[in-house]
């Protein structure tokens, strides 16, 4: 007879560690903060979340074939950069290019998300043919990228977006709705609820339901998980390994091109400095949503997980005031203890 699933205790809390505590401590923040449970903090919440989760969707792929990318923050900040370059006001005063046409935003979006995939190719070439361990490859890459951003940029911040740019941050499915019937929906019960709905949300919803199909129904990613789970093995079966990592590279820069275009959009601004650290959250943020450091393991759901966790660590330790070197701190700590947790489960299966 096959014995039945049992509910194991130890190993729940074991696997679960980090999520419970950071669960604990909202609780926590809640009883001994005002408005920490309110609608307007967790619109923000929600607002935060989905660039981020859109960064670590991108991460999730180079983390399941036991590879990394340290050059993800640098890539969403050069993002920012281009994409505050294309957008800026046509009459404004301290325009990159003066002489640039007028560009719809989503023609731009598309231009930085192209621009952003040559880095992601580059990236995986460099690991798929010249065998270089993916931490060097794409740490070399973090700093060719700021480089690139600190030259284009001449190391000055950007303003001066556009309307129609701003509002894809701070619009919300009311304002495309106010937009489209010329009514204005702010007493209708229908357009508060819609007003709750931001158009970042949108973007991280599309974001996660094509890596989700990606992921489970597509040969691409049963290529993934079995190149994470043996290399070797995978490549003996018939699977074209340097094209599937060239192509989870390319993907997820692709992916730090559309996360960079909203954060620029979101911040209002873009400098050399946007983003900075961006890839160790999303490293953090898969590790705790079940995304294996050692490959071959991560599903979307817990990508999400990780990055509603990790934000609510964020918020938890604004809300009780503490100085922000202490969530540096904090943050660091979580990192280490899910990396470490991680390997704990690898060692435990061997």
């Amino acid at each position: 007879m096959q014995k039945l699933n049992t509910f194991n205790p130890k190993k729940f809390l074991s696997d679960n560690a980090i999520i419970l505590l950071i669960l604990l401590l909202a609780v926590f923040t809640a009883f001994n903060s005002e408005n920490f449970i309110s609608q307007s903090n967790l619109k923000n919440l929600i607002i935060n979340v989905s660039p981020r989760f859109i960064i670590a969707c991108g991460v999730s792929g180079c983390l399941i074939i036991k590879g990394t990318d340290l050059s993800a923050g640098r890539q969403v900040g050069l993002a920012a950069c281009v994409s505050a370059m294309l957008l800026q006001e046509v009459g404004y005063a301290a325009r990159m290019f003066p002489d640039l046409p007028d560009i719809p935003w989503p023609v731009a979006m598309l231009i930085v998300m192209a621009i952003m995939a040559v880095f992601g190719a580059i990236n995986g070439a460099i690991i798929a043919f010249l065998k270089v361990p993916p931490f060097i490859a794409t740490l070399g890459m973090q700093l060719v990228v700021y480089g690139i951003c600190s030259v284009t940029t001449g190391n000055q911040p950007m303003g001066g977006y556009k309307e129609s740019y701003r509002k894809v941050a701070s619009g919300t499915l009311k304002t495309w709705s106010e937009e489209l019937t010329k009514k204005d929906m702010s007493l209708n019960p229908i357009g508060k609820a819609l007003d709750f709905i931001p158009y970042l949300a949108i973007f991280a919803l599309i974001v996660g339901l094509f890596i989700w199909f990606l992921y489970n129904k597509t040969r691409h990613g049963k290529y993934m998980y079995a190149i994470g789970g043996n290399e070797s093995a995978a490549q003996v079966a018939g699977v074209n390994v340097p094209a599937t990592i060239i192509r989870i590279y390319v993907l997820a820069s692709i992916l730090y091109g559309l996360a960079g275009f909203l954060v620029g959009a979101k911040a209002g601004g873009a400098s050399t400095a946007t983003a900075y650290g961006y890839e160790l959250e999303a490293i953090a943020a898969c590790t705790i949503g079940g995304v294996s450091a050692n490959g071959g393991v991560g599903k979307v759901s817990g990508v999400l997980v990780g990055v509603l966790v990790f934000e609510v660590l964020k918020i938890c330790l604004q809300f009780l005031r503490l100085d922000p070197a202490y969530t540096f701190i904090a943050q660091g700590l979580v990192i280490i203890i899910a990396v470490a947790l991680d390997l704990r489960k690898y060692l435990a299966k061997k």
